[in-house]
């Protein structure tokens, strides 16, 4: 089934990006900002600015509960504040949810933030999963990219 958003391939110099990555959380096993940055560029269609920050739980039930209405953390969030060029926009990552997440699945805890990632500059870019015909491109189109980059596809148990 073909993608129906399929990012555009940029060549490095025309694809702009500004990254930010905050490290809130105490864990010591977070990727570092390189990999964040290869992950983003990855899924970027656009120049973007962006902001990366790894949070621990409190935080994380904090910001999902005050604009998702939610009572627990949960694993990634993205604030998209103008869709527009350049995209701007934060990825909450709460790194005790993912941690543990990818321990319950039996994945490797980078490839589990790669994919989070991805997801959350997919999510930037307007992707959803709400509706399942949404859903499926959004998972084709991350399990294309986290592939690409050499992890196993999430999606395959």
């Amino acid at each position: 089934m073909p993608l129906t958003k399929n990012p555009v391939e940029l060549p490095d110099h025309e694809q702009e990006l500004v990254l930010t990555v905050q490290y809130v959380a105490d864990k010591t096993d977070i990727p570092n900002r390189r990999l964040f940055r290869k992950w983003v560029k990855a899924a970027l269609s656009k120049p973007a600015e962006v902001v990366i920050r790894i949070v621990d739980r409190q935080e994380g039930e904090i910001l999902n509960r005050d604009f998702r209405g939610k009572s627990s953390a949960t694993n990634v969030l993205t604030f998209v504040y103008d869709d527009d060029v350049p995209l701007l926009g934060d990825i909450v990552l709460c790194a005790p949810v993912i941690c543990n997440e990818a321990q319950q699945q039996g994945k490797d805890l980078t490839a589990h933030y790669a994919h989070l990632t991805i997801h959350g500059i997919l999510h930037l870019q307007g992707y959803d999963h709400i509706r399942d015909e949404d859903a499926v491109v959004m998972e084709s189109l991350e399990a294309e990219i986290i592939t690409r980059l050499g992890y196993p596809d999430p999606y395959v148990i």
